[in-house]
């Protein structure tokens, strides 16, 4: 099993210009692939009340099976456990792909009920770069989620626009560093917009496929104990705070073709004092 790290971010098309024009970007050509992707959950959805994605991902010829489990998410900087390697279209062998004998065993459980839940379209725009002491992938993606919903439903789709700074060796905080960095190359810039997010593209595809909107958020009953460490009373404060505020102010972005419930001001408003 490999440990993926990841800082998701979210941007605007309008700053997509801006952020290729980057210095630490322009001078390099990245590698572009194209990638089409099929997740797939049971009918009542049993892999996602666990927060584990299957997806197989077409790249050129090959086929790629992937197996990720929930991990952590938290401010956009993502742990999970992840497993990819090749498949037969339709024929996933989690045997020989998932080291792990429950989860493996669970999967195959599964697997004469998992149906194509929803599928992403995107081109990749790939840069290998070295930042603060650390070794990191930089990945654009650009493109479409699709989904058919339940039997009976109309087909939805979504437009899908994020940056992922995968660490590959290294430091985290040069995740932090990178994120910075591109956000604002020199003191005299505008500032690009680039915003944390804890949502996986499978998160997105089966909000999509439930027809699911945005709701706000409001302070759910903290995880603090007696006997607490201080700095681990203070971080678990500040990260449930921190979700509260990331959860309402996606709420909020545009494009949004009506003004945005009020509610969503008022539950970022308590996620700042609370922080």
């Amino acid at each position: 099993m490999a440990q993926e790290t990841e800082l998701k971010l979210l941007l605007q098309p309008q700053d997509l210009p801006r952020l290729l024009a980057h210095p630490l970007l322009a001078g390099t050509a990245p590698q572009r692939l194209r990638l089409l992707n099929t997740y797939f959950d049971t009918a009542d959805l049993a892999l996602m009340r666990q927060r584990i994605a299957v997806r197989e991902r077409r790249v050129g010829r090959r086929t790629l099976l992937t197996v990720k489990t929930a991990g952590t998410s938290v401010g956009g900087l993502s742990r999970r456990g992840e497993w990819e390697g090749p498949t037969r279209p339709g024929q996933p062998d989690f045997a020989a792909l998932v080291d792990d004998t429950v989860l493996a065993q669970q999967l195959i459980t599964l697997r004469p009920r998992l149906l194509p839940l929803f599928r992403t379209d995107f081109a990749r725009r790939r840069w290998r770069l070295t930042h603060a002491g650390a070794d990191i992938e930089l990945a654009l993606d650009e493109g479409t989620i699709r989904t058919d919903g339940p039997t009976g439903q109309t087909p939805r789709q979504a437009p899908l626009l994020e940056l992922e700074l995968e660490l590959l060796s290294g430091p985290v905080a040069a995740l932090w560093s990178l994120a910075q960095a591109l956000s604002c190359g020199d003191a005299g810039c505008e500032g690009l917009w680039l915003f944390p997010s804890d949502r996986s593209k499978a998160e997105r595809g089966l909000a999509l496929y439930r027809g699911e909107v945005p709701q706000p958020q409001r302070a759910q009953p903290s995880a603090l104990r007696p006997g607490m460490h201080p700095v681990a009373a203070f971080r678990t404060a500040a990260q449930e705070a921190l979700a509260q505020w990331q959860a309402n102010l996606q709420g909020l972005l545009p494009p949004q073709d009506t003004l945005p419930d009020p509610e969503f001001i008022h539950q970022a408003r308590v996620a700042l004092r609370r922080l």
